[in-house]
């Protein structure tokens, strides 16, 4: 009886906190946990799997890790996002990382922008540090921000799309991605 009793309090409390999700209108992109929600481009979806076939992405110690290796890999959310938002999301470079942020398609570059570039000016950027990523997208134009330093004022992207993280150069760490659909 008491295991009934709190395996449907449990129940209860889930439902809560999805209701409360929905009614902020913050989605997760990512769960802490796995890759669930996320695949390349044609393929099937990494739902369950901590780690994509390749090894290029791992989720681990609730990051998405970009491995190094070789060649060029994106990992794409398997759902589109046809309205406004505004999307968080932090990161952490290792020297010389080159990675990036899809928006729809249209990529924002996420690196080690000291050294890599291309936004060498950034006063608030920490190398090798946890920085944040806010982008507000609105009528298909980006504004994107690093720890509140413009990057891009006007990024244009097409109407919908899913959201998506590149593997290039080095090693990058993405933690905390959350998009919140905005009217």
């Amino acid at each position: 009886m008491i295991r009934f009793c709190l395996a449907g309090l449990c129940l209860v409390l889930a439902c809560l906190i999805v209701r409360a999700d929905e009614k902020s209108g913050e989605i997760e992109l990512f769960n802490g946990k796995d890759l669930t929600g996320w695949g390349y481009k044609g393929g099937d979806p990494f739902d369950g799997k901590t780690e994509a076939g390749d090894k290029r992405y791992t989720a681990k110690d609730k990051t998405i890790v970009v491995n190094p290796g070789k060649g060029l890999r994106q990992l794409w959310t398997t759902r589109q996002f046809p309205n406004d938002f505004e999307l968080r999301l932090e990161f952490r470079a290792a020297v010389n990382a080159d990675s990036g942020v899809f928006l729809r398609g249209p990529q924002l570059q996420v690196r080690d922008y000291l050294v890599a570039g291309p936004y060498k000016s950034l006063k608030k950027y920490k190398p090798q540090d946890w920085n944040e990523i806010v982008v507000i997208v609105k009528k298909n134009v980006a504004h994107c921000t690093c720890n509140g330093e413009i990057l891009e004022a006007a990024l244009k992207l097409p109407p919908t799309g899913p959201i998506g993280l590149e593997a290039d150069r080095g090693q990058m760490e993405y933690r905390n991605i959350r998009l919140k659909e905005t009217k």
